[in-house]
């Protein structure tokens, strides 16, 4: 099973890098902040390029939630896509992962919330968010390990 990972780049990649490293399914390739300035410099359509090339071919998309996920640009482009395209489709907080020198951060707002479908619904009236437990970091990155898989394999379809 592979998905796409979608995130706040700037803010969370570290996260990002501790679930990806986990193992428990695949992802894309995870840019550096170089390669992602090249992809982002080179304009919207190239970014839009990467986006269609990285989806391609993955079970599902997961939304990784941090303090501010919720209406970036290319998150939104990408839950838009995937709920058009109607692949699996959910949502998982890491806000409280706090990987190496950073510290947990506060809940992030839905980012489901602000995307409506045609007849006007929230998108988070559909899709799930995980919220993974523990009381340290470390309890939540076993958290997700241990549950990642079983949370993508109930992702909503959109039918």
């Amino acid at each position: 099973m592979a998905v796409f990972y979608s995130f706040h780049y700037e803010r969370d990649a570290a996260r990002v890098q501790q679930i990806m490293q986990m193992g428990a399914v695949g992802g894309q390739t995870l840019l550096n902040s170089q390669e992602w300035e090249t992809v982002r410099g080179r304009g919207n359509a190239a970014v839009e390029e990467w986006i269609d090339a990285q989806m391609k071919n993955k079970s599902a998309v997961v939304v990784l939630i941090g303090a501010e996920t919720a209406g970036r640009r290319w998150v939104n482009h990408e839950i838009i896509k995937a709920w058009n395209e109607k692949r699996p489709l959910l949502g998982i907080e890491i806000n409280r992962l706090a990987p190496l020198n950073l510290s947990p951060d506060p809940r992030g707002a839905n980012p489901f919330a602000q995307i409506k479908t045609k007849d006007g619904h929230a998108l988070s009236e559909y899709l799930p968010i995980f919220t993974p437990t523990g009381r340290t970091s470390a309890d939540v990155y076993n958290d997700i390990r241990a549950n990642l898989s079983s949370w993508v394999a109930r992702g909503y379809v959109r039918s």
